[in-house]
């Protein structure tokens, strides 16, 4: 208790008794009271009207960002990189037979087909899958969300890439308004028509851009849940539209890019500025001199290792010292960026380009950033690839084409959905990890192919091949684990004599 207190717990301990514990309850949540030093800033909003009244704002800020400042490149171009990849995300179907068996064949034929639909699956044509993919992740992630329309079937204009019909029409988050109305059995909340539980039923989307300048008519047309995808990056529950990645770091970035322009222009003035010529005091100056050939606007031959003797009495060459570039810029610049890889689950090397440290910072590093990469791809599998390779299924199942008998019809829909794998910094001690990994049976080859982003059934197929080939033509490689003459090295030999622990091998009579 302060002084207050036992004073008034002379009179009265319970109210003293109180005051100091309310007291301490305050100094507990000191976070929580506004001071001068604390601002308290505080959201009372609901996650979609804080969407709702920012994020168009923040979609206009970053997508200039993305086509303006080289950082914000980088980092959208590393996330496609690290998220979906060159080759897009991978899927290797895996059906079944009855008994639980991989039924090979049929897999092969599902990737066969697959592979043909990826070629150009989306509406326009213009796109292979890998690319349609690494467009629909930077739209979600630089505008907050994108979305996908599935064309299934015969529809007037359209041609589908395969005897599979299914097309996929991407659309940018314009093209679903933030429109509101109430009735009593549905609502439309920002666009999406939502039932009495939340779920969307169905979403208004213009027929056109609202931006573009060939736009013949701004009609709404009615697309059902279930021919739309939406790839939405939410921060808050109940959040129907989603929000930028950079929101968090829009104003930092900003920040970097005009500081970092207000230091190139100062770093030109200081280089443009050679010397000056100090006249001396008024009694030495003459102003005749300004109209002379060699008066004010004398030219100067310079020279390296010049010896200048063309001054005039009273006049005195100073030399313009630059304190550009700022020499404490780079690690300004790079103590931002790191700041802005924490809030855009990037790490600082891929943003910076600067791979300095040992191998177990490097990795350490890499392994934080994968984890990152990781939530952002299985988001994306789970938003994106496992519902549009479902949706190809379906189509598949009427497109005509032979399902073998001993298929089990529930397995049609399992696959394996791989992206892009973290990158080995020592080829030969990653090598080696796995090989005692799988050697000590707590992995196993699949595994291992597939952490170097290969499919396990086409190396193996090729590894078939090879093999076969080469004992076809009698070629002997160590690729062979039976002509590795690493196999037998524990055998006795002139320079590794027989041993109580090495004993020779016995032979079997012929």
């Amino acid at each position: 208790m302060n002084l207050i207190e036992k004073s008034i717990a002379i009179f009265s301990p319970g109210w003293a008794a109180a005051r100091a514990r309310q007291r301490s309850l305050f100094n507990a949540y000191e976070a929580a009271s506004p001071s001068r030093l604390h601002k308290a800033k505080q959201s009372i909003q609901s996650a979609d009207n804080a969407v709702f009244s920012g994020g168009v704002s923040l979609r206009e800020q970053a997508r200039w960002l993305d086509e303006n400042h080289d950082i914000v490149i980088g980092i959208l171009d590393k996330l496609e990189e690290r998220v979906v990849g060159a080759r897009g995300i991978q899927v290797e179907p895996q059906p079944l037979t009855f008994d639980g068996k991989l039924h090979e064949a049929f897999a092969s034929t599902l990737s066969t087909w697959w592979s043909e639909w990826s070629i150009r699956p989306e509406v326009s044509g213009l796109f292979t899958r890998a690319e349609m993919e690494r467009m629909l992740l930077r739209s979600a992630l630089r505008d907050g969300e994108v979305f996908e329309q599935l064309v299934r079937g015969p529809v007037a204009g359209l041609q589908h890439a395969t005897k599979i019909q299914l097309s996929i029409e991407m659309l940018e988050a314009d093209f679903v308004p933030f429109t509101q109305s109430f009735t009593d059995s549905t609502q439309i909340q920002q666009g999406i028509e939502v039932n009495s539980w939340g779920r969307p039923m169905a979403y208004n989307v213009y027929k056109f851009h609202p931006a573009s300048l060939v736009r013949r008519t701004s009609g709404v047309k009615r697309v059902p849940a279930e021919n739309m995808l939406h790839l939405a990056m939410r921060k808050r529950l109940h959040q129907r539209r989603g929000i930028s990645l950079l929101h968090g770091v829009i104003t930092r970035l900003g920040d970097i890019k005009d500081y970092e322009e207000s230091e190139r222009v100062a770093a030109r003035i200081a280089a443009a500025l050679g010397f000056y010529v100090k006249r001396g005091d008024a009694q030495n100056y003459n102003s005749d001199d300004e109209n002379d050939a060699d008066g004010k606007h004398r030219l100067f031959d310079i020279s390296p290792g010049m010896i200048f003797d063309g001054l005039k009495p009273g006049e005195d060459l100073g030399m313009v010292e630059s304190n550009r570039p700022n020499v404490h810029l780079y690690e300004f610049r790079n103590s931002q960026l790191r700041a802005v890889a924490g809030g855009t689950r990037s790490s600082y090397s891929s943003i910076a380009r600067d791979y300095n440290g040992t191998y177990s910072s490097q990795r350490q590093e890499l392994v934080e950033g994968f984890e990152g990469y990781g939530v952002l791809q299985n988001w994306f599998v789970g938003q994106h690839s496992r519902p549009v390779y479902r949706s190809w299924i379906d189509m598949f199942k009427l497109s005509g084409i032979s399902i073998p008998a001993d298929v089990d019809p529930a397995s049609l829909y399992n696959a394996i959905y791989l992206g892009p794998v973290m990158p080995w910094i020592d080829p030969v001690k990653e090598a080696a990890a796995w090989k005692g990994i799988v050697r000590g049976g707590a992995g196993t080859e699949s595994e291992w192919i597939r952490a170097r982003g290969q499919s396990p059934q086409e190396i193996r197929r090729q590894r078939q091949r090879e093999i076969e080939f080469n004992r076809e033509h009698g070629l002997i490689f160590d690729s062979d684990a039976a002509n590795d003459s690493g196999a037998n090295s524990n055998e006795p030999t002139d320079d590794n004599p027989p041993t109580a622990q090495n004993p020779p091998k016995k032979h079997q009579p012929d």
